[in-house]
């Protein structure tokens, strides 16, 4: 009685693993099949030429902050101006190299 049981119950599980791998199978090979297939009405080539385009007006837009950046100060060599007086105030042109300070008098570096 219980080789019947245990019959069945083997074969029962086995019809179900098998029904779930079909349905995997087909749906995978589905997928891989059809590469071109417009894809929310557009194709593979559409996409990509839409996001080259993206990305060429990136570049182009974004050249001038790239260059410069206002947290990005350059370095000054030994002797080069490295400040600016306005008024009262100083303004920094560069950064000293290390082992050397930007002279307030002066405004060089030394």
């Amino acid at each position: 009685m219980e080789s019947k049981r245990a019959v069945v119950y083997l074969s029962v599980c086995l019809s179900v693993l098998t029904s779930l791998c079909q349905g995997q199978r087909s749906g995978n090979s589905h997928l891989l099949s059809a590469p071109d297939e417009p894809t929310l009405g557009l194709t593979t080539s559409e996409l990509a030429e839409a996001l080259q385009g993206l990305l060429d007006e990136a570049d182009s837009s974004a050249g001038l902050s790239v260059e410069k950046k206002a947290s990005v100060i350059p370095r000054c060599d030994v002797g080069e101006r490295c400040a600016m007086k306005h008024g009262p105030r100083i303004g920094r042109l560069c950064d000293c190299l290390r082992g050397t300070a930007c002279n307030t008098f002066f405004l060089r570096c030394y």
